[in-house]
């Protein structure tokens, strides 16, 4: 047997919203309507509700959304902000880019998520702040950080680029630290038509410095600036298609999660480790991704049997020239580069069937053995 098992389906994800998309979009382009409209307001909106925050903030990517939060909370230079190397870049960049300082700790070799027990030790007199990011859809062990960021008097600020709908005992990401980055890439659970992204946050001072740096720093009224900041508005456009996915993202998230149970239970006995999900955690499967010494033969059986396979993230950001200096180098985060080596993430997403999803498990299976 021989089925084609695609990584992402966004064809499909477009014919389940174009009954409302064109429509939005046709209305748009009529109306002359491109910025900061009422498609804009609707996203904000329904996700500050759903993560019962006081606020959302659109912004042109998740990378900005990252950047001008992390101003908005005073980040620059002369402070340490403590993170992961096995992160997207942007989680880095931004710190840098700002001139604080990138404190990189070991994660957890189950959940390849940031691990609180090496946090405490990577703390000095200029640490500022912890920026933990939520893997591949779900939570940090966020309460364990929450005490380390008590005890030390730092702020939190939550990079949740992969986790939109992610939550810890029914409170949402957004409400453990001072801001939250959201990430609306193309390959995200909700996906823009390019990029986007959002900044949700309880304090009403750093919504309005995000609020004013996503337009040049143009705060108290129009032409008049505050301080130096950005061009990061979220096109209209972009608003309606995230509005009109938004209204399907918990029924493409329910069979997420039907996919990577059936991987949980079909590959129990594989000669893997799969991915584990903290207690209090649901988990949204933003990926779901396998570690194996054997990661690129298996890659390359997958392959040939038609199954679409991804690498998130063959060299963690220490590695990197331009992030070199702010880490010991190789060797200074053995599980993140153990992880590195070994990582796979696999088809889950929402428009696969669970033939498709039995077929890659059986060959995987037929690849690894057995334990």
């Amino acid at each position: 047997m021989h089925v084609n098992v695609q990584f992402i389906d966004l064809k499909t994800q477009y014919e389940e919203v174009r009954a409302t998309l064109d429509p939005a979009i046709a209305e748009i382009l009529s109306s002359g309507a491109y910025v900061l409209g009422k498609h804009n307001k609707e996203l904000e909106n329904i996700i500050a509700t759903r993560h019962g925050v006081k606020h959302a903030i659109c912004v042109n990517s998740g990378t900005d959304a990252l950047r001008i939060m992390a101003q908005a909370c005073d980040i620059g230079p002369g402070d340490e902000v403590i993170t992961t190397a096995f992160t997207f870049v942007a989680t880095v960049e931004v710190v840098a880019q700002l001139g604080a300082t990138p404190v990189f700790v070991d994660i957890d070799r189950e959940t390849m998520c940031i691990d609180p027990a090496k946090i405490e030790a990577a703390i000095t007199s200029k640490t500022k702040a912890i920026l933990p990011v939520h893997l591949f859809g779900q939570m940090v062990d966020i309460t364990a950080i929450q005490a380390i960021a008590e005890k030390h008097n730092l702020i939190i600020l939550e990079d949740s680029a992969q986790n939109i709908y992610s939550h810890h005992n029914g409170v949402y990401t957004g409400n453990f630290g001072k801001a939250a980055g959201i990430s609306f890439y193309v390959t995200k659970n909700l996906g823009a038509a390019g990029d986007g992204g959002m900044i949700l946050t309880n304090d009403d001072e750093v919504n309005r410095r995000c609020l004013s740096l996503r337009i040049h720093g143009m705060g108290r009224e129009r032409y008049y600036y505050d301080e130096i900041g950005y061009t990061s508005r979220l096109a209209e456009l972009q608003a309606a298609v995230l509005v009109s996915k938004i209204a399907k993202l918990d029924e493409w998230n329910a069979q997420r999660e039907k996919v990577a149970n059936h991987y949980l239970s079909e590959l129990a006995d594989a000669n893997l480790i799969l991915p584990h999900t903290y207690e209090g955690n649901n988990n949204v499967w933003h990926q779901f991704t396998i570690q194996t010494p054997d990661r690129d033969g298996l890659m390359n059986h997958l392959k040939e049997k038609g199954i679409a396979s991804a690498i998130f993230y063959p060299v963690p950001i220490h590695m990197h020239e331009p992030y070199a200096h702010f880490g010991a180098g190789k060797g200074s985060l053995p599980i993140t580069e153990i992880v590195s080596e070994q990582c796979l993430s696999i088809p889950v997403h929402q428009h696969m069937t669970m033939e498709q999803a039995a077929y890659v498990a059986q060959e995987i299976k037929a690849y690894v053995g057995l334990k």
